[in-house]
């Protein structure tokens, strides 16, 4: 029995024993176990990804997943729970500024460096061969220890830099080191090495001097439903985490729009151009391509004419003006000059005498009664194109200020457009919105952008003011068919609607610089090699003309959108019929390559259907193949140097 008893025990203390033993490890575990902390930035170019998730995934058990998200800056932190393993340390002895790696490189390469001591002027910077900068990293403050700065290639501004030998250099204070490298983007071949800025804060006098072995991360960067601008996932491999460390990565990103189809801005009135009286009126056969809609015609909906001061030259307009008004196009008209017995020579310009001002209110009127009673009535009327200009009639601020005070308000059957300067002077505008009686006889605020005034007008909106551009011309010593000219008119189109204006008119519609070919050419082409079109052809501007005019009629508004980043080559505008709600979006790809680029819909009804229509060096309002969209978003290939018009089935 007392055997018995004593192997009893025995067999109690070694469980005993080992239950205690199981627990110290348990216990020791616990205690080396530590929380590391992880923050860096995610960027693209130089431009911060906002709200991307970024998640750090344990090598040795994939289970064990860490996830955050980025901030408005680009910025995240994140605690990883890591255990210890021996002391090690790190502490860098001296400032050194090494090799970067690799070297050469085609995409990116690390710039390594130490540091001994805190400095909070810290500096990478790089330099061309012949010492211009081409990319500064202004780190600031940072605490003793090694380093990293990723550098991607590209310059302060975003873009590629040219193959080369580069210098960079590390200025910490007053100390500095420099260092050669080679950019070759066509190297194939070599180490490359993950694209992020990997920096450890090193032995710190509040940091542990443990090191961690084999704490190996994958780290995956992913879009959520608000990172913006969307970006090409990405995952980086073997991301060791020893102690608390900055760590950047570098993704790449795709242009994002949004689009918010319930914010709505100014009204739509159209899109035109003008037939001068200096030059053969239109034909009825170019009538019908600038205004009709079909295959190969233009679709503008305003005609602007000119008033001539001989009231027996007004009958020349009126079967061009008929025809476009019966397809639908409404008519403005502009005078360059005044009737010659209402002028007087003043200091060398023609100006309109005081005396006379209530005879040129009646001659517009006559103007506007005889158009309406042959069938063209006159949407609005402009009280003189260009009043600053000293090649027609003259008319200063005070005086038009004036005649709109005490004369405008006879004008009758027609909008009164004024002031119509050369470039939206709001010398001449600013005093007749804030003048009660000129205000109330102004219906519309017009302009041209010759030299300035591309921008919103808050006090005519403020006035309850529709705002118009009436006028611009371009590349008028260049065919209507340059590419160049075309797609600065893509560019342009779009500019002024996002400063509210209601109306875009180009001037001479059928010239051999506009929107239809008159089988003329410049006297002095800048090119002598230049294509030119022919009489009635459409020229390039006038097929970029018809992506805003076929598809964005009268009455649309343009609603809110943003490109993000808005560096880029991509350029948006997007519209929508308050009554079908009916949506088109109009995007310019303004670039050399062709640009992959995501649209998300606010306040859309979803899901929808796009027609694609695009206007390109090789195609002429192309039809391309509809699509789907199903969700909030949708991502599309913009082709090198076009424009596209996603219209809503």
């Amino acid at each position: 029995m007392k055997k018995l008893s004593t192997n009893s025990n025995g067999k109690n203390f070694w469980s005993i024993f080992l239950l205690l033993s199981f627990l110290l490890v348990i216990f020791l575990t616990q205690v080396d176990a530590q929380t590391l902390s992880v923050s860096g930035r995610v960027v693209s170019s130089r431009f911060p990804i906002q709200n991307v998730s970024i998640s750090f995934i344990d090598n040795s058990d994939t289970t064990i997943k860490f996830t955050t998200l980025t901030n408005t800056s680009g910025n995240y932190q994140i605690d990883l729970d890591v255990t210890s393993v021996e002391p090690a340390n790190h502490f860098p002895t001296k400032f050194e500024l090494e090799q970067n790696y690799p070297n050469p490189f085609s995409s990116s390469t690390a710039i390594p460096y130490n540091i001994s001591k805190q400095s909070d002027d810290i500096q990478v910077t790089i330099y061309d061969i012949l010492g211009r900068e081409v990319r500064k990293f202004a780190i600031g403050l940072q605490s003793a220890g090694s380093y990293n700065i990723l550098w991607d290639g590209r310059n302060n501004f975003g873009q590629k830099v040219t193959n080369g030998i580069y210098l960079y250099k590390l200025q910490v204070g007053s100390e500095t080191q420099v260092k050669k490298m080679v950019f070759n983007s066509g190297r194939t071949n070599f180490l490359s090495q993950p694209q992020i800025n990997y920096s450890h804060k090193m032995n710190t006098v509040n940091e542990s001097n443990n090191y961690f072995e084999d704490n190996t991360y994958t780290v995956r960067i992913e879009n959520t439903e608000n990172t913006s601008p969307i970006i090409i996932p990405k995952q980086f491999d073997n991301i060791q985490v020893n102690n608390d460390t900055t760590i950047n990565f570098s993704v790449d990103y795709l242009p994002t729009v949004t689009i918010d189809f319930d914010s709505l801005h100014q009204i739509i009135r159209g899109f035109g151009g003008a037939t001068p009286g200096y030059l053969p009126v239109m034909t009825l056969s170019e009538v019908d391509t600038a205004f009709g809609t079909d295959d190969g015609q233009i679709g503008l909906s305003i005609l602007r004419i000119e008033i001539q001061p001989d009231s027996n030259l007004w009958a020349r307009y009126l079967p061009s003006a008929k025809k476009a008004h019966d397809m639908g196009a409404i008519i403005i008209a502009s005078p360059w000059n005044a009737p010659y017995n209402m002028v007087e020579a003043v200091n060398g310009t023609t100006k309109v005498r005081y005396d006379m001002y209530s005879e040129y209110a009646a001659y517009l009127n006559s103007f506007i009664t005889y158009m309406k009673n042959n069938g063209v009535p006159i949407y609005g009327v402009s009280i003189q194109n260009e009043p600053e200009s000293t090649s027609w009639t003259h008319w200063t601020p005070d005086e038009m200020l004036r005649f709109m005070k005490e004369n405008a308000q006879v004008i009758e059957g027609t909008r009164v457009m004024d002031p119509e300067s050369w470039s939206f002077k709001r010398s001449y505008t600013d005093p007749i919105l804030n003048d009660s009686a000129a205000c109330a006889n102004t219906d519309i605020i017009c302009g041209h952008i010759y030299g300035g005034g591309l921008g919103p007008y808050p006090l005519a909106e403020q006035k309850g003011k529709e705002v118009w551009m009436t006028e611009y011309l371009f590349g008028d010593q260049n065919s209507g068919n340059n590419w160049y000219w075309a797609m600065y008119l893509a560019t342009n189109i779009n500019a002024v609607m996002k400063a509210d204006m209601s109306v875009y008119v180009w001037w001479t519609l059928v010239r051999y610089y506009g929107l239809i070919g008159d089988g003329t050419k410049a006297a002095n082409p800048l090119d002598p090699n230049e294509s030119y079109p022919a009489k009635g052809e459409v020229t390039k501007k006038g097929y970029v003309m018809s992506q805003f005019s076929k598809f964005i009629h009268p009455g649309y508004y343009r609603v809110e959108s943003s490109v993000y980043p808005s560096i880029g080559s991509v350029d948006i505008t997007a519209y929508k019929d308050s009554l079908s709600s009916k949506v088109v979006v109009v995007a310019v790809n303004s670039g050399s390559t062709e640009a992959e680029t995501v649209f998300r819909i606010q306040n859309g009804t979803l899901p929808i259907t796009f027609t694609p229509y695009t206007t390109s060096e090789t195609k002429n309002c192309e039809q391309g193949t509809s699509f789907d969209v199903i969700g909030d978003s949708f991502t599309v290939t913009l082709e090198p140097s076009s424009i596209t018009t996603f219209v809503l089935n």
